[in-house]
């Protein structure tokens, strides 16, 4: 019966005084990254969505409490996947529609171009823009955070919220119910052996009890939430509110007036 009066993520928030990210309402990070992915995806040139992966990453790097693999994963293995995905786009180019005839390389018949790498060079930057934008949020946000800014800030009914809120819980408690059903199947030598076929029957193997184990949670969970009055009030009370501040609103303003200028400048440098 403790499951709702107990917030294991309310942790989660915590971090150092000079991670401001993790300090701002998660619906102010969504406001200000919403427009310029809008705008992003209306962008040719490779500035724009450049400069955008550069702002992204400093903004994380800067101000979000982020572990060592994500870091090299910012700073290595997206700039890889940017190239990678470049030259694949560059295939599906028609080489006739670009003015820079170049041939850069020569497959069989195929002649790749440099206007055809200029051209899947930015459309890769362009997408890898708006994962880096989405990032911002995504690393600093946790799901109870955001479903109790929609409701305190946008007025979703807290019906809709909590049950949010409590569906983003079931994930982590299936992940142990997995690891303890996997230990006692191994215990009982249930589904022996290596390879893919052993892989699928151990896996076949817990889907019942997971799913009986599911059933008794979610049980458990409803009974609780009833004996609060779930659902018996318009409003309730929030033991861990997310208010909107005036840093909030500077962030929003500061990171859209940032956005219009690397927009305008991308305007004045392309060809």
């Amino acid at each position: 019966m403790s499951i709702l009066t107990t917030d294991p993520y309310a942790g989660a928030t915590t971090a150092a005084p000079g991670r401001f990210l993790h300090h701002l309402n998660p619906l102010a990070k969504i406001a200000a990254v919403l427009p310029p992915m809008a705008v992003l995806l209306f962008t040719r040139d490779r500035f724009t969505p450049l400069a955008f992966i550069v702002l992204g990453i400093a903004l994380i790097l800067i101000g979000a409490r982020v572990r060592a693999a994500i870091v090299v994963g910012l700073l290595v293995v997206l700039p890889a996947i940017v190239l990678v995905m470049g030259v694949s786009f560059g295939f599906w180019v028609d080489a006739s529609r670009v003015e820079d005839q170049r041939i850069l390389f020569t497959v069989g018949a195929f002649d790749y171009t440099a206007g055809a790498f200029a051209v899947g060079l930015a459309t890769s930057l362009r997408l890898a823009s708006l994962v880096v934008l989405a990032l911002i949020g995504g690393l600093t946000t946790t799901g109870p955070d955001l479903a109790r800014s929609l409701v305190r800030q946008l007025r979703v009914p807290y019906r809709v919220g909590y049950t949010a809120i409590a569906a983003y819980r079931f994930i982590p408690r299936f992940a142990t119910e997995l690891a303890l059903i996997r230990q006692a199947q191994r215990v009982r030598g249930v589904a022996r052996g290596r390879g893919p076929i052993a892989a699928t029957r151990r896996a076949f193997a817990a889907v019942v009890p997971l799913l009986a184990s599911s059933i008794r949670h979610a049980d458990r969970m409803a009974l609780a939430m009833e004996s609060r009055a779930f659902g018996a009030h318009p409003t309730r009370t929030e033991r861990y509110p997310t208010p909107w501040r005036i840093r909030d609103t500077a962030f929003v303003l500061l990171f859209w007036q940032v956005a219009a200028a690397i927009f305008v400048a991308g305007v004045a440098v392309a060809p």
